[in-house]
């Protein structure tokens, strides 16, 4: 019995079912995601989503559903899920779901009379779905039919019918190609045994997404239909569909599925369920090794890879990985800046932190590896080129002041990790001088120095060594709020902003901190009082009148609560490292709580996996995408902090 698992009650109540969502991803781009019981309720969803580089480098879903319905005595029960308009969902397989559980690979049980389908799902790095389907029980003869669902375009966009779809196909060993578009790859879907094809081409209108309606989007989607394969099944037999960018042998399917099942972690246990998670952010294609934020719906971000990095990877026992990534980010650097978001001509490098979280990245980089030569040797001249932009002056007013801080800011951007921008303007615009950014500036520049000064480079030692005292004098003296015993949250030259944000967290977690233990017990207990939950920080404290508790609606209204009060489980890596460097074994307790509390959310929303933020008000529902990689790096890193602890 696998970890994970869902009983009959709890599938065919669709309130519950569908709002519990599976992913997988290849490492290599490509991902297939579905709710439990295989009802789409994103245009995210899809059995085969790829990124089409010839198109426009984005993820495409191609195979979106398949039906699956099996036939005895000429009569048809099928099992797929779709909702259409007057809150209809057809056809009606949940009906029929029995069980679900998720050992190694998920696997979902379907009964209709005396028949017994179980159907297991696996997504290969050659951007391969495949779908194990074995007759478990049956006392007549049986017949099995897949109808496939094509959507043919960008995860952003939806579908509608058209007369340009090419409605031909071609017919291959044990399948079909079939390409709807010109500039698309083919899609080559076959079996492990010869199907019988009949091609009846057709629309279904009107599929609707309830979670796009409910985010404020266009929510109907028209998809094609080719026609459906029938195969004959014994019982105990199994039939392996597969659906790719290029055609196997039918011969090596069996096997080929069998041997990606031994390359799968097993999720027995909590921990493991993240360290799977984990994987599901790497992405290497084309020669670069990059971090996905989250899914369903970002793509690399320079902030988030940084900080989700070391979780993902070091304390996944993946050096290799993480020092691939490192090389991946720092070929992008320009002008003192990492991408934010985008490649090539559509980068956006607005973001003040990417590069001094870079630092902390080496940092954690140097636990694993103790080379600080090495370190050096490949990334020291990335290091000293930030800090020498930083400091003359870059892009969007990023500069150090006389007075040793960093000073951000542009007109219509947010420049920091809290980011939202309603109207053309900033929810938190933050212009000035952030208190995160220069604690991550402070330990930047003494990290730097101390590697310098390791590998013998006296020109840049002697250029910087006054540096780090007149940051730390101005940190204090512009940060400190003596009456409430916390750093503000960011200053200006006439203005002290003193309102409860977690970004004061991260002067105590640092390496190099500009304040003293003292200061960073009040600081920590201010946190822990007003922003700390069972599932993150709150970005803002509930005693502010802008707070906002629930995070849901439209674009704008949910972007206006994003950084206002929605919880990010992210937050609690750093808020736990500073806790235990404070308070010792005595802050044990917490931590664990904290760590423990998560396990519940295995089963909830992004199944396996974390997501990305939670209510600021109980219960804390989650919400944003299903699974975010720094949620569940820092819940890692908790883990091999408690793991330290008790040795």
């Amino acid at each position: 019995m696998g970890y994970i698992k869902f009983d009959k009650l709890q599938l065919i109540n669709l309130e519950y079912s569908l709002s519990r969502e599976l992913l997988r991803t290849n490492r290599a781009g490509s991902y297939a995601s579905t709710t439990i019981i295989g009802c789409n309720t994103r245009k995210y969803h899809g059995l085969l989503v790829c990124p089409m580089e010839d198109i426009d480098n984005d993820n495409h879903v191609l195979l979106s559903g398949l039906d699956v319905s099996v036939i005895q005595h000429e009569a048809t029960f099928n099992f797929g899920v779709r909702k259409y308009p007057g809150n209809v969902y057809e056809p009606k397989g949940h009906k029929y779901v029995r069980d679900f559980e998720i050992d190694t690979i998920p696997k979902l049980t379907c009964r209709v009379g005396g028949v017994v389908l179980q159907m297991e799902r696996i997504l290969s790095e050659d951007d391969r779905i495949m779908i194990k389907y074995t007759l478990a029980d049956a006392h007549s003869d049986t017949k099995i039919r897949f109808k496939p669902f094509l959507a043919f375009r960008n995860v952003h966009k939806l579908s509608k019918a058209n007369l340009f779809v090419n409605t031909k196909y071609t017919s291959i060993e044990n399948g079909i190609k079939i390409r709807m578009y010109d500039g698309y790859k083919s899609l080559y879907m076959q079996f492990n045994k010869e199907p019988e094809y009949v091609h009846v081409p057709d629309w279904y209108y009107n599929v609707e997404y309830q979670e796009e309606q409910n985010r404020g989007y266009d929510f109907k989607e028209d998809l094609f239909v080719p026609g459906f394969f029938d195969l004959d099944i014994k019982k105990g037999e199994s039939i392996i569909f597969t659906a790719a960018l290029k055609e196997i042998s039918p011969a090596a399917i069996t096997r080929k599925f069998n041997s990606e099942l031994k390359k799968r972690l097993p999720r027995e246990t909590y921990i493991d369920c993240l360290r799977s998670a984990a994987q599901q952010f790497i992405y290497k294609r084309n020669g670069r090794t990059e971090i996905i934020a989250g899914f369903p719906w970002f793509g690399r971000w320079g902030r988030d890879t940084f900080i989700a990095l070391p979780g993902l990877t070091l304390y996944n026992g993946d050096i290799k990985t993480c020092k691939d990534v490192l090389e991946t980010m720092t070929s992008e650097l320009k002008d003192g800046l990492f991408p934010n978001i985008g490649t090539g001509e559509f980068t956006a490098m607005n973001s003040v932190d990417a590069p001094l979280w870079f630092f902390w990245t080496l940092q954690e980089y140097l636990k694993f590896t103790g080379d600080k030569k090495q370190i050096w040797q490949d990334f020291g001249a990335k290091m000293k080129h930030i800090l020498e932009n930083y400091r003359q002056g870059t892009h969007y007013n990023i500069k150090m002041h006389d007075n040793g801080l960093i000073w951000a800011g542009d007109t219509g951007k947010a420049l920091t990790w809290m980011d939202a921008v309603v109207g053309g303007k900033p929810v938190t615009p933050r212009h000035g001088f952030d208190v995160e950014i220069n604690a991550l500036w402070y330990n930047a520049v003494l990290f730097t120095l101390e590697l310098a000064e390791e590998n013998g480079d006296t020109d840049f030692v002697n250029r910087w060594i006054n540096v780090p005292e007149i940051t730390q004098l101005s940190f204090i003296e512009k940060f400190w709020c003596e009456e409430r015993k916390f750093l503000a949250d960011y200053v200006t030259y006439d203005y002290v902003d003193c309102t409860v944000r977690p970004n004061q967290i991260f002067a105590c977690s640092l390496p190099y901190s500009p304040i003293s233990d003292s200061k960073k017990e009040r600081v920590l207990e201010t946190v822990r009082k007003g922003l700390l939950t069972p599932r993150g920080l709150r970005s803002l404290s509930p005693d502010n009148p802008n707070y906002t508790g629930v995070c849901e609606g439209n674009q704008e209204q949910r972007d206006s609560a994003y950084h206002q009060g929605t919880v990010w489980p992210w937050l609690l890596g750093h808020f736990c490292e500073a806790y235990l460097k404070i308070h010792d074994k005595c802050g044990l307790a917490l931590v664990e709580k904290i760590f423990n509390s998560f396990e519940e959310e295995m089963t909830v929303h992004g199944i396996g996996t974390i997501s990305e933020i939670y209510d600021g008000d109980p219960p804390h529902a989650p919400r944003g995408a299903i699974s975010q990689a720094w949620s569940v790096s820092e819940l890692i890193r908790i883990y091999d902090m408690i793991s330290k602890f008790k040795k």
